[in-house]
C-alpha cells in the first residue's frame, strides 16, 4: 500500500531543502525568504528498497501579513491528518520559537508518529543547540544538515521503521485488478462510480481499504471482476474547508498507489488544466496503467470527429512524451460509453502483464536497430547484440545488451520503446527500457 510522509514546520527552517535532498531532485524552490513554498510538492523516496511518497508543506505562520497564511495553514493541517509519518523540521541555529511550540502542540494532539528533525547542524559547533528541542515533548531530535546531507541516512532509517507495513492487503485483493478513479474535484468521479454500480447492487460489496481513505468496491458484472478504488466523497462537503485543489491531489496519492490502473477523469467543459497534469505526473511516477476518461461529453455542443481529434491531440500534447494511452469520451449522467471505460481498463491491465517471446522480440528488434542504429560517440560504434523481456516485473521491462550501454541516450531509448509499442499492444502502460553491458 501507499505510504505518505509529510514535512511540516515554521517558515525558513529548510523544509524544501530537505524535500529536495530526500527525493534527490530540485523540484521545490529554495530561498531564504520566508513563505516561499505555497504550492505543494510531491515526490517519491526510495531508501534501502522501501519506497514511500513525501509531501512538502508551506511554513506554519500566525498573525502574519501574508495573504496566503490561512490557506497554507489549512494545507499543513491536512498533510498532518493524511500522513502516516510526520517530519517536524526545526532550526538549530535559531532554537525553539513560539511558532515551534504552536506546531508541536498540534502534532502532539495528532497521535501520529512524529520525528523531530533538528536541521542546519552544518558543523559540530551547532550540536550543542540540539538538546534545546527536547522541551517540545516530541522525543529525541535528529540532528541533520539538509544542505550537505549529513545525518539524513539515519533519519531515513527512522522513517522507514515508523512507516506502516506494505503487506497489509488481503490476499484476495492482490489477485484481483484494482482500478482507481482519480481527477480534479467535480470531474465526475463519484458519478461514474455510481453509474458503474447503479444496478443490481446485490452483487456489489464494499470492503474498507487498509488505509483510512481508500475504499474498495467489488465489481462483478458482465464477466468482469475487479475492485474500484475510490477516494471521492469520503467527507461531507460541509467538512471540506481546506484548499480543494490540494485536497484532490493528496487524496489521489492514496488511490493511485493502491491501484493497478488509473482512470483519470477530465471535465470536457473545462478542458485540460494544470491539476490534471499534476495527477497524471503522479500516475507516471508510480508507474501505473492509464485510461483517460473525458467526462460530461453530453454538455459539449460540438461533438464532431474534428472536435474529438482536437481534444485528443491537446491531451496527448500536455501529457507528452508518454502518449500511448486510450482516451474515451463519456457521460456518467447518460451512461454514454461508460462500459467502454471498464473494457479499456481491463485491456490496459492485461497489457501490463503481456509477455513477448524472446525469439520474436529479437527478430523484430534486430531489424529495427539495423534500420536505425544508435548514433556513434567519439568515433566508437554502439552494437546492440541481444534483447530480452524480464518476467515477473510490475510493468513491461526490456533489457538490451550492448557493448557501450552508457552512451545510449534517452532519445534512442525512446525510439526503441516506440518501436516496441508499434509492434505489440502496450497501450496505457509504461515501459522500462534498460541498456546493459554484454
Amino acid at each position: 500500500m501507499g505510504r505518505l510522509v509529510a514535512i511540516v514546520g515554521r517558515p525558513n527552517v529548510g523544509k524544501s531543502t530537505l524535500f529536495n535532498r530526500l527525493t534527490q531532485s530540485r523540484t521545490a524552490i529554495v530561498d531564504e525568504t520566508a513563505g516561499t513554498t505555497r504550492d505543494r510538492q510531491y515526490g517519491k523516496v526510495d531508501w534501502c528498497g522501501k519506497e514511500f511518497s513525501i509531501v512538502d508543506t508551506g511554513g506554519w505562520v500566525v498573525n502574519s501579513e501574508d495573504v496566503f497564511e490561512s490557506e497554507i495553514n489549512k494545507q499543513v493541517e491536512l498533510a498532518i491528518e493524511e500522513a502516516d509519518v510526520i517530519l517536524f523540521v526545526v532550526d538549530t541555529m535559531n532554537g525553539v520559537t513560539d511558532l515551534d511550540d504552536h506546531v508541536a502542540r498540534i502534532l502532539r494532539r495528532s497521535k501520529k508518529p512524529v520525528i523531530l528533525v533538528a536541521n542546519k547542524v552544518d558543523s559540530n559547533d551547532w550540536m550543542y543547540n540540539v538538546a534545546d528541542f527536547y522541551k517540545l515533548g516530541l522525543g529525541e531530535p535528529f540532528p541533520i544538515s539538509s544542505a550537505s546531507g549529513s545525518g539524513t541516512g539515519d533519519l531515513l532509517d527512522e522513517v522507514v521503521k515508523d512507516l506502516p507495513a506494505d503487506d497489509t492487503e488481503e490476499d484476495h485483493l492482490d489477485q484481483i485488478p484494482k482500478f482507481a478513479i482519480v481527477g480534479r474535484p467535480n470531474a465526475g468521479k463519484s458519478s461514474i462510480i455510481n453509474a458503474f454500480i447503479g444496478e443490481d447492487r446485490n452483487i456489489v460489496t464494499n470492503i474498507a481499504g487498509t488505509t483510512r481513505d481508500s475504499i474498495y468496491t467489488r465489481y462483478e458484472k458482465f464477466g468482469f471482476n475487479f475492485y474500484l478504488v475510490d477516494t471521492a466523497g469520503i467527507r461531507k462537503k460541509a467538512k471540506v474547508n481546506e484548499d480543494i485543489e490540494y485536497y484532490s491531489v493528496i487524496r489521489s496519492i492514496r488511490a493511485i498507489e493502491a491501484s493497478d490502473v488509473c482512470i483519470l477523469m477530465i471535465d470536457a467543459t473545462l478542458g485540460i488544466e494544470s491539476q490534471d497534469v499534476n495527477i497524471f505526473s503522479l500516475i507516471q511516477r508510480n508507474k501505473k496503467g492509464l485510461v483517460v476518461c473525458v467526462n460530461k461529453w453530453d454538455l459539449v455542443q460540438d461533438k464532431s470527429q474534428k472536435a474529438i481529434k482536437h481534444f485528443e491531440d491537446a491531451i496527448r500534447q500536455r501529457f507528452a512524451p508518454f502518449t500511448d494511452f486510450p482516451i474515451i469520451f463519456t457521460s456518467a449522467l447518460t451512461k454514454q460509453r461508460i462500459y467502454k471505460v471498464i473494457e479499456t481498463a481491463v485491456d490496459v491491465y492485461n497489457n501490463r502483464g503481456r509477455i513477448v517471446p524472446t525469439s520474436q522480440l529479437n527478430t523484430y528488434m534486430q531489424e529495427v536497430i539495423g534500420a536505425y542504429p544508435p548514433p556513434a560517440n567519439k568515433g566508437k560504434y554502439i552494437k546492440i547484440k541481444y534483447v530480452t523481456m524480464l518476467k515477473g516485473q510490475v510493468i513491461p521491462t526490456f533489457i538490451f545488451f550492448c557493448n557501450l550501454p552508457q552512451w545510449v541516450k534517452e532519445p534512442y531509448r525512446r525510439y526503441l520503446e516506440n518501436k516496441i509499442r508499434e509492434k505489440w499492444d502496450f497501450s496505457g502502460t509504461p515501459i522500462n527500457v534498460f541498456m546493459r553491458e554484454k
